[in-house]
């Protein structure tokens, strides 16, 4: 009886601990009120949570959770974080003239984009971190070279979803006094509510929406087959990706997605763009309905009829088992076989100029080991 007594007050105590680490402000808040109103009332919102298109399960058949931690633990490539410090320009964002039309990555999927004289700045994390927990998913060397302080003014902060390597709560809290406008999906509001920002600041949306952001510039919601949560419940915020059309470019914006036919109908929707925005790592046969694997990236491109592509979502963080080089090697290769679409590779930092179709980047990574 003794220790059956002892086991039950050691898991009481974990629960607490548990639930009280669960109430750090980086959790973020669950929608209430108006808010939650308008998320039942979305068409994407059934059966207590938001859905995908089609049905996607959290892994592929064949495939079981504690298979998937096994192999993160201990199967892990031998290099799956980079031998030496990552290349990098620090570019000076305040300087750059706004008739540019540019881009500045930040490994992952955080970058900074100057179009038709507007300031974006998408999923942007900063703090050296994709995790809650102290210590977990630290960025590579040399991939952190920005802070919070080099940004100029930003009239657009654009959130594709919640998750922790997308919605960085130490980046975004210290970003609020440089941010007009946040644009996200339904529900995820509610953790930037919490973090300070004023209803006056956010613009959260559903998929299939258009918002007039100002003359010239408007910003269409998408689909994408990905899920949300930044605790135990999945999928209580909504996930999107977004079509930007400024007055001289339209540019696919795609956030985290599997491979599905959503993006041959954002084609023939939209298309052909200007430039495609896709991610390309952290990928695994185990959850190829969330991400997509080599190949499938080109392939979504062209049924986006873009003419121009940068892959990101890689370069950071150690989210998934590959070589930390992995992705750009295979997207490399597999634009060079099929030259239909130009690639771009910038290194973290090096301005891309989204309007100059002679821009050549280095293969960076092969330099890196």
């Amino acid at each position: 009886m003794t220790i059956l007594l002892t086991i039950l007050i050691i898991i009481l105590l974990f629960i607490l601990v548990v639930v009280l680490f669960m109430r750090r402000p980086e959790f973020g808040a669950a929608p209430t009120g108006a808010r939650l109103q308008r998320m039942q009332a979305s068409p994407n919102y059934t059966k207590g949570q938001f859905q995908n298109i089609h049905y996607t399960p959290q892994l592929a058949e064949g495939h079981s959770m504690l298979n998937v931690l096994y192999h993160f633990l201990f199967k892990k490539s031998k290099r799956a974080r980079p031998a030496k410090r990552l290349p990098s320009v620090k570019t000076n964002l305040s300087e750059l003239p706004l008739t540019e039309n540019m881009l500045v990555w930040f490994g992952h999927s955080s970058y900074y984009m100057q179009l038709d004289g507007k300031r974006f700045l998408v999923d942007p994390v900063l703090s050296g971190s994709a995790s809650p927990i102290p210590g977990g998913s630290k960025s590579f060397p040399g991939s952190d070279i920005y802070t919070v302080n080099d940004f100029p003014p930003l009239d657009y902060l654009v959130i594709s979803h919640d998750h922790y390597d997308h919605l960085d709560y130490k980046t975004v809290v210290q970003l609020k006094e440089k941010v007009t406008k946040v644009i996200c999906g339904l529900g995820v509001g509610a953790h930037l509510g919490r973090w300070g920002y004023s209803p006056d600041q956010l613009i959260e949306l559903d998929r299939n929406e258009a918002a007039n952001l100002e003359p010239g510039f408007t910003l269409h919601t998408t689909t994408a087959r990905h899920f949300s949560g930044r605790s135990f419940k999945r999928n209580s915020t909504l996930w999107l990706s977004y079509v930007l059309q400024t007055p001289s470019l339209k540019i696919f914006i795609g956030g985290d997605s599997g491979y599905d036919t959503h993006f041959a109908e954002i084609g023939k929707q939209f298309g052909p763009f200007d430039w495609a925005i896709i991610e390309n790592g952290q990928y695994n046969e185990a959850w190829h309905y969330i991400h997509m694997l080599p190949g499938e990236g080109l392939r979504a491109a062209k049924d986006l009829q873009t003419k121009n592509l940068l892959t990101v979502h890689h370069a950071k963080f150690v989210l998934a088992n590959h070589d930390w080089d992995e992705p750009l090697r295979t997207i490399s290769e597999e634009c060079a076989d099929d030259p239909s679409i130009r690639l771009a590779t910038p290194m973290i930092g090096e301005p891309l100029y989204l309007s100059k179709e002679d821009q050549v980047f280095e293969k960076w990574w092969e330099e890196v080991g």
